[in-house]
């Protein structure tokens, strides 16, 4: 656990968002606005049914289409308001958006082979640093417990890039742990942070993992 400055205990549920068709054809998205696909909306409904028995009070999405569809769709049939918020957004990817790791790699050779989920190893040309990224994610994290109450449990609906930072900023992962991690679209990651703290409940967990249990 990471001792924090927060008074009060609560729960924190972050899920990334469902597919996308850039997410399927191994693109980078970044803060470019791609909406779901079918599957990823089929993905958000499973979420949807995995939360089903759990209490939620609160909601928040990055602004980005993807997330926020995701949100609604784990919100539908609840009365729990959705607030969104840009400091839960992608990492900035700049001029590398809507490309593929071997595009990118054909126009910057430099690249190492293995630097695709290392993102402390480059900075995409307009884009943001993992330092950037986590600083943001820090802000992010700092609103959500500026606003929460003892006991409550807080829906955050985001992309994997800020699950990695999420992972170093909260938890203090080491930087090879918090980018070890390929975080699914659909998946759920459940946090209990408190004075003392945060700590790791579930990581990554889909509905997938579900049907094999």
């Amino acid at each position: 656990m990471v001792a924090r400055t927060g008074r009060h205990a609560f729960e924190l549920i972050v899920v990334r968002h469902g597919r996308t068709a850039w997410n399927a054809t191994g693109r980078f998205q970044g803060q470019t606005d791609v909406p779901l696909d079918d599957e990823g909306r089929a993905q958000g409904r499973a979420l949807a049914r995995m939360l089903a028995t759990q209490p939620l009070d609160r909601a928040v999405a990055s602004d980005l289409s993807r997330a926020a569809e995701t949100a609604r769709l784990i919100l539908a049939g609840r009365d729990v308001a959705l607030a969104l918020d840009p400091l839960w957004r992608e990492m900035r990817f700049g001029t590398w958006e809507g490309l593929t790791w071997n595009e990118i790699r054909a126009g910057t050779p430099e690249l190492a082979a293995g630097s695709e989920t290392k993102p402390r190893t480059y900075t995409p040309p307009g884009g943001e640093t993992f330092d950037e990224l986590c600083a943001r994610t820090s802000a992010a994290l700092g609103a959500v417990e500026a606003a929460s109450r003892e006991g409550e449990c807080v829906l955050v609906a985001t992309h994997a890039g800020v699950l990695h930072a999420l992972l170093r900023v909260a938890l203090g992962e080491s930087e090879a742990t918090a980018l070890g991690v390929r975080f699914s679209p659909g998946s759920m990651t459940r946090l209990a942070l408190g004075p003392a703290g945060a700590k790791l409940i579930e990581l990554n967990r889909t509905a997938g993992d579900e049907a094999r249990s």
